[in-house]
């Protein structure tokens, strides 16, 4: 590994007094999530040693600290895309950062396209499982120390962080659908031959981001004192 999270997330601290234990991965569509954050710090992902270049049209590069009512949230306005040539261990750097400055819940988004004929575009969707399709593993190089080697991914998604999003939905009055998210490496769409593979295979949406985040946050998960069976939740609307 080029860079060490912990020498980048020791800088963070330096940064901030603050020390959320809730981060939030903004994807495509999502930057609006920040309207009602009190901003205490943002800092652009340049100026953060490790964190990749963000080329996507909508994704900031910035890395935001604040306050959501009185919660501290640490607030990543877009990331990295593998299929912009970003190796797997760039592109999900920043959540080892976040990992090592101490965050305890993961909420990862994007835009995704529905693969699910009942889904209609705008809808939100709550993952509860993936397929990874994207022809590379973000583990996959040379054993980390103080890292599990063989990751078990039955429940990557945390069941009680969606049943807090189902009823963040239903207070709301949002419809919240569940499903099956299957990632691709991009940059094109799928052939129709593929879209219906996928249906077959059991995917309800599909899109080019968030799996190898979930993949390493979860790893990571695993090292924690009294850790949980898992930490992250992500959510995407469909278009």
């Amino acid at each position: 590994m080029l860079y060490d999270p912990k020498l980048t997330a020791a800088l963070l601290k330096k940064e901030t007094p603050l020390r959320p234990r809730l981060a939030l991965v903004l994807g495509s569509g999502f930057q609006h999530a920040l309207a009602h954050l009190a901003v205490e710090r943002e800092i652009a992902y340049g100026k953060l040693p490790g964190f990749p270049t963000v080329g996507v049209t909508g994704h900031a590069g910035k890395l935001v600290l604040g306050l959501f009512d009185k919660t501290p949230v640490l607030v990543l306005k877009g990331r990295a895309h593998y299929y912009e040539g970003v190796e797997m261990e760039r592109l999900t750097f920043p959540v080892r950062v976040l990992a090592e400055f101490g965050i305890r819940a993961l909420l990862l988004t994007n835009a995704a396209g529905a693969v699910n004929r009942s889904f209609r575009s705008g809808d939100f969707m709550v993952l509860e499982d993936h397929l990874n399709f994207m022809g590379v593993n973000p583990l996959r190089g040379p054993a980390l120390p103080g890292l599990p080697r063989f990751v078990d991914l039955t429940r990557v998604y945390d069941r009680r962080l969606i049943e807090l999003a189902k009823q963040a939905a239903k207070a709301s009055k949002l419809r919240l659908r569940t499903g099956t998210y299957l990632a691709v490496s991009g940059p094109n769409y799928e052939t129709p031959a593929e879209i219906r593979a996928f249906r077959r295979l059991g995917a309800d949406a599909v899109g080019m981001s968030t799996v190898p985040e979930a993949i390493v946050a979860f790893r990571a998960s695993r090292t924690w004192p009294g850790a949980t069976p898992n930490r992250a939740c992500s959510s995407i609307r469909t278009f």
